[in-house]
């Protein structure tokens, strides 16, 4: 069984107090913004059903969700746009919104377990975890909290265009959703760059 807090123990005994975890979630849809949280538990916390957000149901999710905004030292989410995923690319707009969860914290944390392979600056000391959310306690109520955020969000936009069905898919790139785009064509929260191959520009 895993120790969902083995990584934050190193961080500890490395004489880091305030361990962040950070993980997105919206990185390949077609429409719609990327969102990313920033969560620090309190230590050692224990949290029943605990998981990346990717192998739990979206019902299990949204309860975790309310249990962690509930129990969480602190904890801060943000979106980055589909218009600066346009502008920067999605790398650097995950970035983006991963350095305004951080902000949204209200505290600076000593070090920042992220998700992934890739670092973004946020001017604190930052270990890339690949397949964090499920290992890190911290990586893994962040990926839960963005997922679960942006979820939400997609199901208001899917009122604005309901021709879509956004709050089916959430955007990706479903047999559904590509039949949508040939009927209707894009809609202003699609990225644009994102659907230069569907429309086979180069």
């Amino acid at each position: 069984m895993i120790d969902f807090w083995e990584l934050e123990h190193q961080c500890y005994e490395g004489g880091f107090d305030l361990v962040c975890g950070i993980d997105e979630a919206g990185r390949g849809p077609l429409a719609g913004p990327v969102c990313a949280a920033a969560v620090i538990l309190p230590r050692d916390l224990q949290i029943e059903g605990l998981n990346d957000s990717k192998k739990l149901s979206d019902q299990k999710r949204r309860a975790l969700f309310d249990v962690i905004t509930k129990e969480a030292y602190a904890y801060g989410i943000a979106f980055a746009s589909e218009q600066e995923i346009d502008s920067v690319n999605i790398l650097n707009a995950t970035f983006l919104a991963m350095e305004r969860a951080v902000a949204a914290l209200g505290m600076a944390p000593d070090i920042a377990l992220v998700d992934g392979n890739r670092r973004p600056p946020l001017g604190m000391p930052v270990k890339t975890v690949v397949g964090g959310d499920g290992l890190s306690a911290n990586i893994a109520a962040a990926s839960i909290l963005a997922k679960v955020t942006r979820d939400r969000r997609m199901e208001e936009l899917d009122a604005e265009y309901p021709q879509y069905g956004f709050a089916v898919h959430k955007g990706y790139g479903t047999k559904r959703h590509y039949a949508a785009l040939r009927e209707f064509g894009a809609c202003p929260i699609h990225r644009t760059t994102f659907l230069k191959k569907f429309y086979g520009e180069k």
